[in-house]
């Protein structure tokens, strides 16, 4: 299946020289939606995973499906301030500026074995950021799992000592 079909570029957004990967015409298509999601959910293989993290925005769209296929439960990471109860917050850089991510205290709990999934990796910021959160918690990070990585930034290098799967490469 060559789900990169699916892909649609969008140059200088969201700023300009960045070249977007846009997932919507993937997520508008039901069948394309399931193949990526089963095909996401093959990645992990029979890893036992008690907790799929998400990163916000575009990491709840199948962390939330590969959770549901797991019998695991979701978690969802966000920028600053979007939590509403007590939350463990780490700052982190992107490719384009910088941010911090927050996850409630109470998501993970010690020993819980946690599947990461966002839909790009780039510059690996954001993934290692998310790892140091969960294991902050007491979690095991057991994979991290992308849509799609642009493996020309590296971001594989910032999470090295993760077991990385991602289903298409740029």
């Amino acid at each position: 299946m060559n789900f990169k079909e699916y892909i649609r570029d969008v140059k200088n957004f969201p700023k300009q020289g960045i070249v977007f990967k846009d997932i919507t015409p993937l997520l508008n298509n039901a069948e394309i939606l399931e193949k990526t999601a089963n095909a996401l959910l093959n990645l992990v293989k029979e890893q036992k995973i008690d907790k799929v993290v998400g990163m916000e925005s575009r990491g709840f769209f199948f962390a939330t499906l590969l959770a549901t296929k797991l019998s695991a439960g979701f978690v969802p990471v966000r920028k600053k301030g979007k939590l509403p109860f007590n939350v463990l917050s780490k700052p982190y850089s992107l490719e384009y500026g910088e941010d911090a991510l927050e996850i409630h205290t109470d998501a993970i709990k010690k020993g819980d074995k946690v599947l990461v999934h966002d839909d790009v990796l780039a510059t690996g910021g954001t993934a290692k950021a998310v790892c140091e959160l969960i294991e902050e918690l007491g979690g095991e990070v057991v994979q991290c799992n992308f849509l799609i990585e642009l493996d020309f930034l590296n971001g594989k290098d910032k999470i090295a000592n993760y077991n990385v799967a991602s289903l298409l490469h740029y």
